[in-house]
């Protein structure tokens, strides 16, 4: 039990805490005003209305100034529900993502553009491309590589053949949860998931269910759906499906290798505008020419002018056989003058060359 002077102390503290809280509402929708009155302004001049280089901007300030005790982590994630707050006021983003609810890529918009934007499933990578290059949604969320299951092809794809740009990476850390109608392992008769998250639990599912058989199906999301529909089954996803499906934890944290990573990428029309003082990365599509030592010749450059090479993967080139499109990511943006050498001098010697974006790297 507490002393009174205890119980003294902690209603003075509790007191100025309520009265702190009653001026950051104050202050909040002070600001809310004024990002509103911004968004008059843009309008008038039939400016963009999202500026994310403006956000940057806005967390690189305030870690600059953050003297503690919450981590600079904790403040931008305060202040991305601000800004996200505030920017619906005026009109919420509209996000296109891989569904359907409670999905990883749901997660990672989730994670990127806050809980006040829009975020509206479709049912295909190539939806997603396709909404945002007609300008049906602003951005879409695609997923494009873990650690432990590598690239996703299908999106690597849609960059070849759509006109659209990276504007942010997102890395979000995949734990997978085994969901069902009830807690009783025992009951499960059968369990769905998405090919990947499978392969990602598949020593757990040996172990544990030898004998269950085990089901793909199109996304995390979808196998909760499923679960929640059929007595006796069970779903590889995320505690938000489990949420969102009315379903319960099994077991939490199932994935063989405890260190997950998915990163994702934020597409749209437009390229963002260099930021300074972030770390970059770079996404390059080029095609070489089929003829010896053409590969070491337009990798050379970045060598030449020390700019650090990340990811290189090779796609088919469609309609050509044994043709191929190479995707490279390195460190730094396309502004920066040893970048820029380099990139240049790929240009002259490639078939075909482009620069999907430059964008801020993403941090889990």
């Amino acid at each position: 039990m507490f002393s009174d002077s205890t119980k003294s102390r902690i209603e003075d503290l509790r007191t100025r805490i309520d009265a702190l809280d009653l001026q950051l509402l104050e202050l909040l929708n002070q600001r809310a005003g004024l990002a509103i009155e911004i968004g008059k302004e843009k309008k008038k001049g039939q400016s963009s209305f999202h500026v994310p280089a403006r956000e940057q901007k806005i967390y690189q300030q305030l870690e600059r100034h953050n003297r503690g005790p919450l981590s600079n982590q904790a403040v931008r994630h305060i202040f991305r529900e601000i800004i996200s707050a505030s920017l619906a006021l005026e009109k919420p983003l509209q996000v296109a993502y891989l569904g359907p609810r409670g999905t990883f890529t749901h997660l990672a918009g989730q994670k990127f553009f806050g809980y006040s934007a829009e975020l509206r499933p479709v049912n295909s990578i190539k939806e997603v491309f396709e909404s945002v290059e007609k300008e049906r949604y602003v951005y879409g969320v695609v997923p494009v590589e873990n650690t432990t299951e590598g690239i996703v092809s299908h999106t690597l794809d849609m960059f070849a053949q759509s006109q659209v740009y990276i504007s942010g990476e997102i890395q979000l850390q995949i734990t997978h949860d085994l969901l069902s109608q009830n807690s009783d392992p025992e009951s499960i008769n059968k369990i769905y998931s998405h090919p990947q998250a499978l392969a990602q639990c598949r020593t757990y599912l040996e172990e544990h269910f030898p004998a269950v058989p085990v089901v793909a199906v199109s996304s995390t999301a979808q196998a909760a759906i499923m679960a929640a529909e059929e007595p006796g089954t069970a779903a590889i996803a995320n505690e938000y499906a489990a949420s969102v499906y009315h379903l319960q934890v099994v077991e939490t944290s199932i994935q063989d290798i405890s260190h997950n990573i998915t990163r994702f990428l934020v597409i749209s029309t437009r390229e963002t505008p260099r930021v300074a003082g972030e770390d970059y990365k770079t996404t390059v599509l080029f095609a070489a020419r089929d003829q010896a030592g053409t590969l070491f010749s337009l990798l050379k450059p970045f060598s030449d002018h020390n700019v650090n090479l990340t990811r290189i993967e090779s796609r088919p080139k469609r309609g050509e056989p044994w043709q191929y499109l190479f995707f490279i990511d390195l460190d730094g943006c396309r502004q920066d003058a040893n970048v820029a050498a380099a990139l240049k001098e790929l240009e002259t010697r490639s078939q075909y060359f482009k620069v999907i974006g430059s964008y801020i790297k993403g941090k889990i």
